[in-house]
């Protein structure tokens, strides 16, 4: 984990973007990530919120059941809601890219916040490197090329129409379950974005508290100290049903040259596992690796989880640590393993775990920074891909060999592959 060397001014100016979905099962406990903004914004000058919620939320004058989406800006304790219209589908990436786009124009006309960074919260189920945001009535499920190249079109689109006006967003708030992966760092690094703050494992909804998140941004600081502390703190419910949201959560440094680094590692382990020969000698390798990584539990560490997919998630530093420190192995894999280990590594600015998050009655001790999809076993391949969620087929995973290394260990599922090339 690295240190992060921040500006001497303490106090910096917010736009935080709340692109919510509710069109789900989800909708009512999560929305609070976007009225607590209006107690935020009170006691904070320095934060400007722009929100799209779509939501079957009762409020006048909509009953509730009544699904539609609010465009609401909130400043100085006051929620102002700009639109009201039929509901839009949250899982399209045009939607997306229209409200980065929003929430660029809204820095741009307030010079009060011309300085401020732009951070973009996406409130919803997630997947992994399956993607997120997840809508019921279209069935969609977007996936991480299309959210992060919702964010890329949206910078576009704001660009075309304000040449040479800042378009950067700084950092996105992954408030969904399994995002800090490292193909989702990957990708959104790819359109500029810089910071990736995010779960490993699965939350319990509402997950992270959007308005306490938004609020140690604009303290400055340490800021990627504090916005874990103030998630991992974080308790819903009462009396005997308190409950913290997350099992563990990181704030990742996606730097482009960090994040070709990772790349650039990671791909070379692959390469000297898929590399390994086809002797006796090699065969037991294989094997050795296969344990080594079999040997860091995936994800979803949760009791009648078998037909979920993310198992395969793994830990991405303790997995390449696991392989590093096998003496059985031959130093050049050790040294490749441990190189990546080192890239993932230095993406970690921030980051804490439970020591035994009850409801799941699991240990993360080893669950530090964000997990690479690994899988060991041909059912773990890409399970989900025939349901239209994919792991596999990404810029990421085709740019670090993830193929060559899952034939080379025997997880490799032709028919998962194909389905996911076509999904």
């Amino acid at each position: 984990m690295q240190q992060l060397t921040v500006s001497s001014l303490d106090q910096h100016s917010i736009v935080f973007g709340v692109y919510r979905d509710g069109d789900n099962n989800l909708d009512a406990v999560q929305e609070r990530n976007v009225t607590d903004f209006v107690k935020a914004t009170a006691a904070n000058p320095d934060l400007k919120v722009v929100t799209e919620d779509t939501t079957r939320v009762g409020r006048a004058p909509f009953f509730r059941g009544q699904l539609r989406t609010e465009w609401s800006t909130i400043q100085s304790g006051t929620q102002h809601i700009t639109r009201v219209t039929g509901p839009e589908d949250m899982s399209d990436r045009r939607s997306l890219a229209a409200f980065v786009e929003r929430t660029l124009e809204t820095r741009l006309s307030d010079p009060s916040f011309s300085k401020a960074d732009v951070w973009i919260d996406l409130v919803d189920h997630g997947g992994g490197d399956g993607g997120g945001l997840q809508a019921d009535s279209s069935g969609g499920f977007m996936s991480l090329q299309d959210i992060a190249g919702a964010i890329g079109d949206g910078k576009a689109a704001f660009r075309k129409r304000h040449p040479g006006a800042d378009d950067t967003v700084r950092g996105v708030l992954a408030n969904q379950c399994l995002m800090a992966t490292v193909g989702f760092a990957d990708t959104l690094s790819h359109v500029g974005v810089h910071y990736l703050a995010a779960s490993p494992e699965t939350m319990l909804a509402p997950g992270v508290p959007s308005a306490a998140f938004a609020q140690a941004l604009t303290r400055g600081g340490d800021w990627p100290h504090d916005a874990v502390e103030v998630t991992m703190h974080t308790r819903y419910g009462s009396g005997t049903q308190l409950y913290h949201p997350a099992a563990a959560f990181d704030v990742l440094d996606i730097d482009a040259p960090k994040m070709q680094r990772v790349r650039s590692a990671i791909g070379a382990f692959n390469q000297a596992v898929s590399g390994v020969p086809h002797s006796k000698e090699g065969r037991a390798e294989l094997a050795d690796i296969r344990g080594d990584l079999r040997a860091v539990r995936g994800m979803v560490r949760f009791d009648h989880s078998a037909d979920m997919p993310w198992h395969a998630d793994r830990p991405a530093i303790a997995s390449y640590e696991a392989v590093a420190s096998d003496d059985r192995l031959p130093e050049v894999l050790r040294d490749v393993a441990k190189a990546a280990a080192d890239a993932v590594g230095d993406l970690v600015l921030a980051h804490k775990e439970a020591a035994s998050f009850g409801p799941f009655h699991a240990s993360y001790a080893d669950a530090i920074g964000p997990t690479v999809h690994l899988p060991v076993t041909a059912r773990s391949y890409d399970a989900w891909a025939a349901q239209g969620v994919v792991e596999t087929h990404n810029d990421f995973y085709d740019a670090v060999h993830g193929r060559d290394l899952a034939r080379a260990i025997g997880a490799y599922n032709p028919r998962d592959d194909a389905a996911g090339a076509v999904a």
